[in-house]
């Protein structure tokens, strides 16, 4: 009985060698790599010798500070105003760029709050790194629950026996089928701020009241132009993950509900969101790594922009390693992220074990 255990086992690692071969050369090898090369000032094509600078990638991403602003005053000790009734301030650049500063040298404002009549600048060494930070975790807490809520809305709508439900369950997973290149494309046409889609709705429903927006153009609608094409593009998979959820959940929990009077809502409270606890997890933590991995949309439809309000930190390490040359920028951001996604799962984790 043993020999035929290990001659199974055998087999079977036989056969997943070549899996494990394929993840260790083109995964496991190329994150060590990039610790390495965070390690260092490494830029492709570049005359000069590679030279280890240690955690200092690290520290102009990540390096910010605040800085108080004072109001300026004259000689007998009043508040400078402008012809506005404005209050003056001493020039960020005096700090900055003063001999006096060493630590603030070559930071650059990220943003500002008045706090009474002083003013508060928070001060970055990467302002654009720092962006596409806070865009990512933006992202991932936006879509993650809208995303994961829809599609379980989704779920509950098509679990049930009715004619003709099939082609709800296709139409609903369609776009997940199609390439989101091609939907990026697709939504930019329909995003357009003079004849897209969307402001020809728009202003056929408000008879010409509203007028056209930009919506990839203005720095205040880009990022959630592109949430809200993200979360219809996914939630059709999220929605199949919650069905075969709910597929697992016992009839007979379902009828002794029915016997005992329960709601809809109390059925679903205490018969259907217990089931389904694997499945949230399994959901949230899909969602948060694709909302982590978000490149493709930013790529095709805003590189970036306008004004940096859609950069994110995947859009930012391909940018900086293959578009400015810098390796070992780009391997920092890529080692950065590593560790956000993974602090993030082991919360998760924690978070959701079984007490």
């Amino acid at each position: 009985m043993a020999s035929k255990l290990t001659l199974s086992n055998r087999t079977g690692w036989t056969f997943a060698l070549p899996g494990f071969a394929l993840i260790f050369t083109f995964i496991v090898l190329p994150f060590f790599f990039a610790i390495g090369l965070s390690l260092t000032n490494q830029r492709l094509l570049s005359p000069n010798p590679t030279q280890f600078v240690g955690l200092e990638n690290y520290r102009q991403l990540l390096g910010f500070a605040v800085v108080t602003l004072e109001p300026e005053r004259d000689e007998a000790g009043e508040v400078v105003r402008d012809e506005a009734g404005e209050i003056q301030y001493p020039r960020l650049r005096a700090i900055t760029r003063s001999d006096d500063y060493p630590q603030y040298r070559g930071m650059r404002e990220w943003f500002r709050w008045q706090s009474g009549e002083n003013v508060m600048v928070v001060i970055a060494r990467d302002v654009v790194f720092m962006k596409a930070l806070v865009n990512t975790f933006l992202f991932v807490l936006v879509v993650a629950p809208v995303q994961g809520g829809l599609a379980l809305m989704l779920a509950l709508l098509i679990n049930q026996k009715l004619r003709g439900i099939s082609i709800f369950r296709t139409i609903y997973f369609m776009p997940v089928v199609v390439s989101i290149v091609v939907v990026s494309l697709l939504w930019r046409f329909i995003y357009d701020g003079q004849n897209g889609l969307l402001n020809s709705i728009l202003q056929g429903l408000s008879f010409g009241l509203l007028q056209p927006v930009d919506w990839l153009g203005d720095p205040s609608t880009a990022l959630p132009a592109i949430m809200a094409m993200s979360i219809w593009q996914a939630v059709g998979f999220h929605m199949v993950i919650w069905l075969a959820g709910l597929q697992t959940i016992s009839p007979t929990l379902y009828e002794a509900a029915a016997i005992e009077g329960a709601s809809k809502w109390q059925t679903f409270r205490y018969v259907t969101w217990p089931g389904l606890r694997n499945t949230a997890v399994l959901v949230l933590v899909v969602i948060t790594m694709q909302g982590f991995a978000l490149f493709a949309q930013i790529d095709v439809m805003t590189n970036g922009g306008p004004r940096d309000s859609t950069q994110t930190l995947v859009f930012q390490a391909v940018e900086r390693g293959y578009g400015k040359q810098d390796i070992s920028g780009g391997s920092t951001i890529s080692v950065i992220l590593f560790a956000i996604v993974l602090a993030i799962s082991l919360i998760q984790r924690w978070l959701t074990r079984e007490r």
